[in-house]
């Protein structure tokens, strides 16, 4: 789908675990990217076994969505028959295309035949070297340099034209639309080698520039605290106040940053810009379009605010700013994830799932969250409570209730109710 002449941008989720997985494509994400145990930059995340590779392809493909591989470290010498082995799995797996930026994976993806990206950590950020990728190396998607503003991106796409002609189209440019950005060179960091012996070149990174640092005079005897700035600690990136002006600049894939993040998250991010990116492409058109973006934005922000984020920022497509720090340490969310409990039976036929609740209650009125890796991310209203076949309006911690849903849930998926963080605190004192 076009708008004046601009191909709709693929929205592509992240996925650290099978519930994010779920969780993304149920959110409506046209591509899911994930990492293998190793050899992607969040090691830290859960990531997937090898031998789910196929599981994930064919997941995605039930969805009209593509999977795409994350194999976007450095590579030692003595890893080279390991990445081999991985590309030759991924292939055979039916995976859509291997996202890396070291030039042996570059080279093995070539020879077997499997599509490869360029990561944002190989810093392309010019279509010159744009057009020398893609006639040396028939590279098609760039993930483009972070530090790219949006007149940039206009003019790779018009110097694009300029170069190859009618060849221009086939070439894809990602960027990222939200989530964590990094202090440095897009993750090329050694703070963490340095202070942990974990590279953030191997996806090990332990983050310490997200810490609050004690300084002290060596002459004097006198200490700082550096924390109320947290100037090493950026803010998340986030679009959507101006996604309509990256889909007019022609990127042709918007990336969600996020795989270490929790499935809950995906889901609502996803969802968030699945619901902009669709209002923009099937209204733009329309009288009255402009106001209706800007109340849709208020919503979806407000949706947004109540995720994990250490605040939001525009990043660097309006210029390269200083000092956009995230002022403080952890989540700027204004909803925190509270365990309930777990699903212990589902009964299809009336559509009623047993929660044993094992940490807070939750009463008539309340939104649950049911996660799981057949499930994904579910959320719904409580309409309804039953125990011991008694109607009850509240559940109370170690009871085991009965709760009408409108989708199916399994068993062992885990229960969550998301409340406004002001209360937690009050709930703590």
């Amino acid at each position: 789908m076009t708008v004046c002449g601009l191909r709709k941008p693929e929205l592509m989720a992240p996925a650290g675990d099978m519930i994010s997985l779920r969780a993304a494509l149920d959110a409506g994400a046209d591509a899911v990217y994930f990492g293998i145990v190793s050899m992607n930059m969040r090691a830290s995340a859960k990531n997937f076994a090898v031998y789910e590779m196929r599981k994930i392809a064919q997941l995605c493909h039930e969805y009209g969505a593509k999977a795409y591989l994350a194999m976007n470290t450095i590579i030692y010498d003595s890893e080279l028959d390991l990445a081999e082995e991985l590309i030759t799995q991924a292939a055979s797996a039916g995976v859509d295309a291997v996202i890396c930026w070291d030039f042996a994976i570059l080279d093995l993806a070539l020879r077997h035949g499997i599509t490869a990206f360029i990561s944002t950590q190989m810093s392309v950020a010019n279509s010159a070297a744009l057009v020398f990728l893609y006639r040396h190396f028939a590279v098609k998607r760039f993930v483009l340099a972070r530090e790219c503003t949006l007149d940039e991106i206009v003019s790779m796409r018009r110097n694009l034209l300029a170069q190859l002609g009618d060849e221009a189209s086939a070439i894809e440019l990602e960027v990222f639309a939200h989530g964590a950005m990094c202090v440095s060179v897009s993750g090329r960091c050694f703070m963490s080698q340095i202070a942990f012996n974990q590279s953030a070149n191997r996806g090990e990174c332990r983050q310490p520039c997200r810490r609050e640092y004690e300084i002290r005079d060596v002459r004097d005897g006198k200490e700082f605290l550096i924390g109320q700035d947290y100037v090493m600690s950026p803010r998340d990136l986030c679009t959507l106040p101006f996604l309509e002006k990256l889909l007019e600049a022609g990127v042709d894939s918007l990336k969600i940053e996020g795989r270490g993040r929790s499935p809950e998250y995906v889901s609502e991010v996803t969802a968030c810009y699945r619901a902009l990116i669709d209002f923009y492409y099937d209204q733009h058109t329309e009288s009255g379009f402009v106001p209706q973006l800007a109340s849709l934005k208020e919503q979806l922000m407000k949706r947004l605010d109540a995720v994990f984020h250490r605040g939001f920022s525009e990043g660097f497509y309006f210029g390269r700013q200083i000092g956009d720090w995230s002022g403080g340490n952890g989540s700027k969310a204004t909803h925190r994830k509270v365990h309930v409990g777990v699903v212990t039976n589902f009964f299809k036929k009336v559509m009623v799932a047993e929660i044993k609740v094992e940490g807070a209650g939750f009463a008539q009125g309340d939104e649950l969250m049911f996660q799981g890796a057949a499930t994904g991310v579910l959320s719904q209203k409580v309409e309804s409570i039953e125990e011991a076949f008694k109607p009850v309006s509240k559940a109370e911690k170690h009871s085991l209730v009965g709760v009408k849903l409108a989708q199916v849930v399994r068993e062992n998926d885990q229960v969550y109710i998301m409340v406004p963080v002001e209360d937690v605190e009050n709930a703590r004192q």
